[in-house]
């Protein structure tokens, strides 16, 4: 049993076995955003909806490291600079700026083809939930069967935007990607998170204390990455690897 301070992540795990949702709040000197959590193979249309009202950001699906390199699933700035020399415009407007982080995790997007227009609640329930089910499947299948898999039941491009999580997690980059992820296999799931922004009513993010307001009104946990990162240093001084 860890320490008393560690029990609000604790408290996190539990509810994202559950099918629960938790939020996390990365970094003051990142983007300063609370974000919803839930794991992936538990995304219901329900979810998506509480995603859509009570965050309003942009609904999105983190991939493992070990997911989309084995699948060789780009980051989307290395598909755009792969065609700057056919369409100049995107060389223009690289993304080299980003004022909190070297690149952004963006991958494809993608539509189950079972789904209609792909953006309504159940379309985008279902296009998560059964990719979902892709990268569980990944884990014991090759290269080859894993891209039948996709070809036979997913469309790019769609409504449901796809991160690549980075190698070595919270070493390499510390974005609600990662943080979210570390979080899936600190509770034994399947790796792959569902996240959203909380958006404020004043034109920019929902603040902090905003947030923490929410999660104690709906009884959600409510994490930083300041606590995610210390529990992952207490689980590798324990030699525990996630």
């Amino acid at each position: 049993m860890l320490p008393f301070m560690y029990e609000n992540v604790d408290r996190a795990i539990e509810s994202l076995r559950r099918g629960e949702f938790i939020l996390i709040y990365d970094f003051d000197n990142r983007e300063g955003e609370t974000d919803f959590v839930i794991a992936s193979g538990r995304v219901t249309d329900s979810a998506i909806r509480t995603m859509r009202k009570d965050g309003g950001g942009l609904i999105c699906t983190c991939v493992p490291y070990s997911f989309w390199k084995k699948i060789d699933m780009p980051y989307m700035v290395d598909i755009y600079r792969s065609i700057w020399d056919r369409y100049p415009l995107l060389k223009y407007m690289e993304a080299n700026d980003i004022p909190y982080d070297a690149k952004s995790s963006f991958s494809i997007t993608i539509n189950h083809r079972k789904s209609f227009t792909g953006i309504t609640d159940r379309d985008r329930a279902l296009t998560i939930s059964e990719f979902a089910r892709v990268i569980e499947y990944a884990g014991t299948h090759e290269q080859n069967e894993i891209l039948s898999l996709l070809e036979k039941n997913f469309r790019t491009p769609g409504h449901v935007s796809l991160l690549n999580g980075s190698n070595d997690l919270l070493n390499q980059r510390r974005g609600h990607t990662e943080l979210s992820l570390f979080m899936m296999y600190a509770a034994g799931l399947l790796p792959s998170s569902t996240i959203c922004e909380m958006m404020g009513d004043d034109g920019y993010s929902l603040s902090k204390k905003e947030a923490m307001k929410y999660a104690e009104e709906h009884n959600i946990p409510y994490l930083t990455g300041n606590e995610i990162l210390m529990y992952k240093e207490r689980l590798k001084s324990a030699n525990i690897t996630v």
